[in-house]
């Protein structure tokens, strides 16, 4: 009984702070969605950091998740901690690789909460892998109080409820507080995965989920969207990413192609226009991803955007962005929600960036392109079985942002050593013929690859310059389609020496001219590129005295009124900003680990000092090097 008294008047005292701190600063100024706003513009007004200060930035505190994300004895790559916090009524929400969720004071680092979901679980965990984030819901309730909890799915397909204040699970919520997102659509497969990486979509009352579901074999749980009763866990509707018979785009699966397909999933972020009652899908591959000769046509809603309407889950319009996808092309990207002007007029829009180095924009009510999209003749496979569609979009505008071609003038010159390495390489491969070069039953090169291109790094948007900011990976991949066995699931699997998604450098040093990472400004009211700027160092070459090549980069960027924008994605254990007029570098500060997430900014309720803060992980596709850092920076007091 103590114990329950103290919890009681704990969550009382914390819920009266909460309340008093509410009304002290406009929401604007903190960041309460993955993308500060529904839209993932990931623009914050705040300016008190600014071009002619950000120099003096200095790091104010350091929290430690506690999380060892490898161990010597396991033979994994260790997770990268890819979350982007949320900051709401002062308090700092914060996910990990092993699912569990942390409340901090954003102001201090301070622990205030945690949970975790595996607490009633004994020996080794099994929730463990990218969580990118969760998401915040609040709302009057009948007795005149706000109620506020935090929505997060897990790696064994669980959608959790908690209160926003204590972190006790919403017992009204689902079962004690979860939704077991496996029943309805992973019910014949209870050995595939099925899981959450993403924070979910919030409409109004609704909490809206995709998943990660497999990439092979072909046949697995469902990649359907749902929304649930945020306040009792109930479904409220579902819209079929494959559709079934009778539901429209059934006809682009050949005869019951569309049966048991897995895939056609949003594994990424979803992004909500609340004033219009809209949510934006970016909705990926099928499964198998690299060979279709058991689904042939363009296969609906693979590697679509599409606009739902939010309450009913009734699709509005959608646009594919690939057809009858063989190279893992699935969009990886929030879509930004923004306001574009053209012959002088503002129009609401928005824009898709892609692994294939395209940047898609639609006016976000109609669905029709915004810059003209031709369909241009792509390269046809050679495997048998296979039927590729004889044409892929193309935007006229913008540019593309990373190369989809190569010949051997492009290899190397970094060092003697690793030109000699990558030219050996070279010779063991079919060269491509542009971004939509298939796989073949030789080891052949592919541009821009599996990694991108654009990845679910994103982008921001300043809507007062028009201007789309983008990092982008120069990394080819190698693969060639073999023949299984009689029997097998998939006819046809990706192959090479190295693996099924190997990648074309030497050493983790990429095989073509540097930059190998970008950093790219757009001026999607033009669809024309301003500036473009190498993102990252490589020590071990600087050290040698070579100029900054760039290096493969995850985790995004943001912009603010103060003329900047702030990025730590690059495989450097480094924090940047830029100014975001130029791309000139003013600002870099080097980190325990490199951060592979994307940083927030927010405005302190009692010191009114403006922090920015960052997951520092390393791990994942690129870092060896781990930590179980998020990081906080400031302007020294008083300045």
């Amino acid at each position: 009984m103590p114990d329950l008294i103290r919890r009681i008047l704990l969550s009382l005292v914390l819920s009266s702070v909460i309340l008093a701190n509410s009304r002290s600063i406009d929401p604007i100024f903190e960041w309460s969605s993955y993308g500060h706003d529904p839209g993932g513009m990931r623009y914050s007004p705040l300016k008190q950091i600014n071009r002619s200060n950000v120099s003096r930035l200095t790091r104010v505190w350091t929290y430690h998740t506690g999380e060892a994300l490898t161990t010597p004895s396991e033979k994994h790559r260790p997770e990268a901690f890819e979350c982007t916090p949320l900051v709401v009524d002062g308090m700092m929400y914060v996910s990990t690789p092993f699912n569990r969720v942390i409340a901090l004071e954003a102001e201090t680092g301070k622990e205030i909460w945690h949970f975790d979901p595996e607490s009633d679980t004994a020996g080794k965990r099994r929730l463990r892998g990218q969580h990118r984030g969760v998401a915040f819901w609040s709302a009057g309730n009948s007795s005149g109080r706000t109620e506020r909890r935090i929505l997060f799915g897990t790696h064994d397909g669980r959608l959790i409820a908690l209160d926003a204040v204590t972190g006790k699970p919403c017992l009204d919520f689902g079962g004690q507080g979860s939704v077991n997102l496996r029943e309805g659509a992973a019910d014949a497969w209870p050995d595939a995965h099925y899981g959450i990486t993403s924070p979910p979509a919030i409409y109004k009352d609704l909490v809206i989920t995709g998943a990660a579901v497999p990439e092979a074999p072909s046949r697995g749980p469902s990649g359907l969207i749902r929304a649930f009763d945020v306040r009792t866990g109930k479904l409220v509707w579902r819209f079929h990413t494959v559709p079934p018979p009778g539901e429209f785009g059934n006809d682009t699966w050949d005869g019951d192609s569309w049966k048991d397909r897995t895939g056609v999933n949003v594994w990424s972020v979803m992004s909500v226009d609340s004033e219009r009652g809209v949510v934006f899908l970016p909705v990926g591959s099928p499964a198998y991803d690299f060979y279709g000769g058991d689904r042939k046509g363009d296969n609906l809603f693979g590697n679509s955007l599409v606009a739902l309407d939010a309450a009913t889950g009734k699709r509005l319009w959608h646009y594919q962005l690939v057809h009858h996808d063989v190279w893992d092309y699935d969009l990886p990207a929030q879509p930004n929600l923004v306001t574009v002007r053209q012959n002088g007029r503002a129009i609401p829009a928005v824009a898709q960036v892609t692994k294939m180095g395209l940047v898609f924009l639609f006016d976000r009510v109609s669905g029709k392109p915004l810059f003209p999209i031709e369909e241009r003749p792509a390269p046809q496979s050679e495997v048998p079985g296979e039927v590729m569609s004889p044409t892929q979009p193309i935007p006229v505008r913008p540019p593309a942002l990373s190369r989809s071609t190569f010949t051997r003038d492009d290899l190397t010159n970094v060092t003697p050593e690793l030109r000699k390495s990558c030219s050996e390489l070279l010779d063991l491969l079919v060269l491509p013929k542009g971004r939509y070069t298939p796989a073949g039953l030789d080891l052949t090169l592919m541009f821009p690859g599996t990694l991108g291109g654009a990845t679910w790094s994103g982008a921001s948007f300043d809507p007062s310059s028009g201007y789309l900011y983008v990092n982008t990976n120069e990394v080819g991949t190698i693969g060639m389609l073999k023949r299984q066995a009689d029997g097998s699931p998939v006819a046809f699997r990706r192959r090479s020496p190295w693996g099924e998604y190997a990648r074309f450098w030497h050493d983790n040093y990429p095989c073509q001219q540097p930059p190998w990472g970008l950093l790219t400004a757009i001026d999607l009211n033009k669809g024309e590129l301003v500036w473009r700027v190498p993102l990252g160092v490589v020590d071990a070459l600087r050290d040698k005295g070579i100029p900054q090549t760039g290096t493969p980069s995850l985790g995004g960027s943001i912009v603010t009124a103060g003329g900047l924008v702030f990025i730590a994605g690059s495989n450097d254990s480094r924090f940047r900003a830029f100014d975001a007029r130029t791309g000139e570098e003013l600002w870099v500060t080097h980190l325990e680990a490199s951060g592979h997430a994307t940083p927030i900014t927010f405005l302190g309720q009692k010191t009114k000092r403006q922090f920015v803060a960052i997951a520092a992980g390393g791990g994942g596709y690129f870092s060896t090097t781990t930590s179980d850092v998020l990081a906080a920076y400031a302007l020294p007091e008083g300045q």
